[in-house]
């Protein structure tokens, strides 16, 4: 496959970068999340706002920490959906860079700067730079869940198969790149298959421009049991749509490959279920797309068919306690950004086992 090169690759020393957070009713954490874009270690940033309709505090917020540093705008719309706020952010971006960031996720101090010296040591045709996350709960401390990959290069087939990036906070991309692909696919709301906006996003750049990692946890991704995208039958439809895409736009693809996709995504949906029934029916669609799934995918099986096999009880956690006040004083709300400690737990064998075992999947599908 070609890749599109850039027509140039420099790098100034303090490149902007503009870091793009969608938000609707986001009032519980938007102002953690904006304390720790803040904190970067790399001032050079513009951190736009894009509040998607929230009926929240979340503009009120976002206004009171904007009076305490410049850097943050807030642009507000109405409720167009995560697609559309994203694109509108980028269009009024003025940086060099784009790193697009949920409204309850959390950079840590130095991820940008390692994200701009991982840009400048790699190809020109290189786009997209990912990062690994660690999971984190309501109160920002580190769980034992992570993504974390060292796929690099072509990773179009892959990417198809398996969403070894993770989540939509854990990158940063080439303005450059966005703008040629064309942004985020807003369709997805339209089609009420929403949920999959930057899977589809990553897909339509690794068409053209390659991917390389910074192999460091560092992004807290916010998982809350019991509040993450609970329609699962829409996050299926979602992934159906952008695999439909992606088949219409690359007819030849063995089939085989879209069917591990979908199956690898069931298993995803089977580990996120609340209750045992839900597993074991998201479960069995995954055998059902793609029978071959546990030889591909072997510690993901494992961790859904544990809670089946035991039936143990989901445990609630308790209700969330809002955080709107966090970024009432700005240097206080730093200071607590830079006491979190964002560390892996006992997560080093898993670690090493998980990124084999995805370098081993890369190297077999960037064969086929």
């Amino acid at each position: 496959m070609a890749y599109e090169f850039l027509q140039t690759a420099f790098i100034p020393d303090k490149p902007l970068v503009s870091v793009i957070i969608p938000a609707y009713n986001a009032e519980k954490f938007i102002a953690q999340t904006l304390l720790s874009v803040l904190n970067q270690t790399h001032s050079s940033i513009e951190v736009l706002v894009i509040d998607d309709g929230s009926f929240d505090r979340t503009p009120d917020i976002v206004r009171n920490l904007a009076l305490e540093d410049d850097r943050i705008k807030l642009i507000q719309q109405p409720n167009l959906g995560v697609a559309a706020a994203r694109n509108q952010g980028i269009k009024e971006a003025r940086g060099e860079f784009i790193v697009p960031l949920d409204a309850d996720d959390i950079w840590f101090p130095n991820a940008i700067e390692k994200a701009i010296l991982k840009f400048r040591a790699s190809s020109p045709s290189t786009g997209v730079i990912y990062v690994w996350t660690l999971d984190i709960d309501e109160y920002s401390k580190p769980t034992d869940g992570f993504q974390a990959a060292k796929i690099t290069g072509n990773v179009l087939k892959t990417l198809i198969c398996h969403y070894f990036l993770g989540n939509a906070s854990a990158t940063m991309i080439r303005k450059k790149c966005i703008d040629f692909i064309g942004g985020y696919d807003s369709n997805l709301k339209l089609n009420n298959a929403q949920g999959c906006e930057d899977w589809d996003l990553y897909l339509r750049l690794a068409e053209h421009y390659e991917f390389e990692v910074v192999p460091e946890f560092l992004v807290g991704y916010r998982k809350i049991f019991g509040t993450m995208s609970k329609d699962l039958n829409q996050m299926a439809r979602s992934q159906q749509y952008i695999l439909n895409a992606v088949n219409r736009r690359h007819p030849n693809f063995p089939s085989y490959l879209l069917s591990l996709s979908r199956s690898s995504f069931y298993l995803y949906l089977a580990n996120q279920s609340d209750c045992v029934s839900s597993k074991i029916l998201w479960f069995k669609e995954a055998i059902k797309a793609y029978p071959a799934i546990f030889l591909m995918r072997p510690l993901t099986i494992l961790l859904v068919i544990k809670p089946i096999l035991f039936r143990r009880t989901l445990k609630s956690i308790p209700a969330l306690k809002s955080d709107s006040d966090f970024g009432r004083d700005l240097k206080s709300g730093i200071s607590e950004i830079n006491n979190l400690v964002y560390t892996p737990r006992k997560n080093k064998i898993k670690t090493f086992l998980k990124v084999l075992l995805g370098q081993a999947l890369h190297q077999v599908i960037s064969k086929v």
